[in-house]
């Protein structure tokens, strides 16, 4: 569970089941189940693809050795159908199920999983966003046609979830790299779904593999039942509704604003479903990113000024209904690795102190702040770019607070495919979007070591502190969880008080919605909502 961005019979759970869920084992199986990707992915690369959508169509049609279980979170079998770890927990050997195939027909063999390491190592690919979670893995092993052994060289509390987790992909279609790299539409891996067909700008239609080694094995009975996915690309939410009234969609998520607002009168309650629950999955957050190259945002001062313009209690009061928590750092306000720091709050008398500390006055008192930079005289003015149209009502409440207090702020939409070109070459002032709940148990170097501020990393703002980079190395060897815990609560103390971005929200719950066609064992799994385990109601 890694990274990666934010959605009705009319009764809502507000916890999880008190019963573990668990499969049903006798779903039916068949039919067809649409769901709302929220956008198009650029490509559905398993390598050099980067967004959330792309994601939930590997989720699909890749797999890894081994995978999380989504009640207990224990490791169970995928690809592999076991393993052994060494005494020291540096060597893992997995074992590859003999009756593996991949799409194109071909057997997954420890050549292919050896290979699908080395790419993430090869240059042409720009996997920079993959390093961080396998550079602790220095050896990778044939020992025969399905055994792979994998060497570490330190004690990176997440090398064997990295080497678990690895998306095996057959060497005879990913080798050659350049050819691969065209192949942007698409995906041939071993999982349970074939890519069937991309058509740009409709849907992604995936296909029931008929020769998945999982439709025969008993641990994954009553996961994958139909026999079909159809993914829309469906941006602006009022039309994501009207279609999911219309019986077009099987399942959306959604904000708690279209939840409470959007959600009355047919055919809500009745073939259309709404679900509000609360699960152990960490959260996901939004956030506005100062871009550190810019020389308007180098100031810790500015930066910190600049959040406590955003009334983020206000926004919550009228566009969340109060269901969501001011996020207070980059990690999950009830993860154990929360610092535990009051988030800053909605203050223009404290922002006005640290602008003016930072340098910037209105001296023609022309109603915006100035400052000598570089020898130039500078007025504080920028650019904050966003994919989402849903959204744009924060930033317009934002804009003014800015204007109120001397800074001019310009809002720019951008397509989801021209916004992420952008974020990847550093191209832009400001930038919103959001970051996934991530793992469990996170490693925060993908986003915050100085490593990641490279064309194509994670940490796309450029944020550098070498404190931060030593004590994420420091923690990331940490055996002992307790004293790792300890060593990232720091790490994200010392991010919070950087403000690099301006942090959002935490929800307090998921919110979601289904058509009345779908069968599931409970409104959400303890990690997940558990859509894997869905099934067509027979008709």
């Amino acid at each position: 569970m890694k990274k990666g961005f934010l959605a009705l019979v009319l009764s809502s759970a507000l916890t999880a089941p008190a019963l573990a869920a668990a499969p049903n084992a006798n779903a039916p199986k068949g039919g067809n189940f649409v769901i709302n990707l929220g956008g198009e992915p650029p490509t559905v690369h398993p390598i050099t693809s980067t967004d959330l959508y792309s994601r939930k169509v590997r989720d699909y049609v890749c797999e890894g050795l081994a995978t999380r279980d989504s009640e207990s979170y224990e490791w169970k079998p995928r690809l592999a159908e076991k393993w052994e770890i060494s005494k020291d927990n540096k060597v893992f050997t997995f074992f590859i199920r003999k009756d593996a195939v991949f799409h194109n027909g071909q057997p997954v063999t420890a050549e292919d999983v050896k290979f699908s390491f080395d790419a993430i190592f090869e240059p042409k690919y720009e996997a920079a966003h993959l390093r961080p979670y396998y550079e602790g893995l220095v050896k990778v092993e044939v020992l025969d046609t399905h055994t792979i052994r994998f060497t570490a060289r330190d004690l990176y509390f997440n090398n064997f979830e990295s080497a678990a987790t690895l998306s095996v992909l057959p060497k005879s279609v990913y080798g050659n790299v350049e050819k691969s790299k065209r192949m942007n539409r698409e995906l041939v891996c071993s999982g349970p779904y074939v890519l069937a067909k991309f058509d740009r700008g409709q849907n992604i239609h995936l296909k029931k593999f008929d020769k998945w080694w999982g439709i025969k094995d008993d641990s994954t009975k009553g996961a994958y039942n139909f026999d079909n996915v159809f993914m829309r690309f469906y941006k602006d939410e009022n039309v994501e509704l009207e279609r999911a009234k219309k019986g077009e969609l099987d399942y959306l998520e959604m904000r708690v604003e279209a939840f409470m607002k959007k959600t009355t009168g047919a055919p809500w309650g009745k073939t259309l479903l709404k679900h509000k629950v609360a699960n152990s999955a960490p959260k996901s957050y939004g956030f506005v990113g100062w871009n550190f190259r810019k020389e308007l945002f180098k100031d810790k001062n500015v930066r910190v000024a600049l959040a406590h313009l955003l009334n983020r209690e206000e926004m919550n009061k009228k566009f969340r209904y109060g269901m969501s928590e001011l996020a207070n750092s980059p990690v999950y306000l009830k993860s154990e690795y929360n610092p535990g720091i009051k988030a800053l709050e909605f203050s223009p008398k404290k922002a006005q102190e640290l602008l003016e500390k930072a340098g910037w006055t209105d001296k023609d008192k022309n109603g915006i702040l100035e400052k000598t930079l570089n020898g130039k005289k500078t007025e504080f003015k920028f650019t904050l770019i966003y994919p989402n149209k849903d959204v744009e009502k924060y930033w317009t409440m934002y804009r003014q607070d800015l204007r109120k207090a001397g800074i001019d702020m310009d809002l720019k939409y951008l397509e989801w495919n021209s916004f992420l070109k952008l974020v990847d070459e550093g191209n832009f002032d400001a930038v919103t979007m959001a970051w996934g709940g991530g793992s469990v148990d996170p490693d925060p170097k993908q986003i915050w070591h100085s490593s990641g501020a490279v064309t194509g990393g994670s940490n796309f703002i450029a944020y550098k502190n070498p404190e931060v980079d030593k004590l994420i190395d420091e923690a990331r060897v940490e055996p002992n969880k307790p004293k790792r815990v300890k060593l990232l609560q720091q790490v994200y103390k010392k991010i919070a008080e950087d403000a690099p971005y301006a942090f959002l929200f935490n929800d307090k719950y998921v919110f979601y919605a289904n058509s009345s066609r779908m069968g599931m064992p409970a409104e959400t799994f303890k990690y997940e909502i558990g859509t894997d385990y869905w099934w067509m109601k027979p008709q």
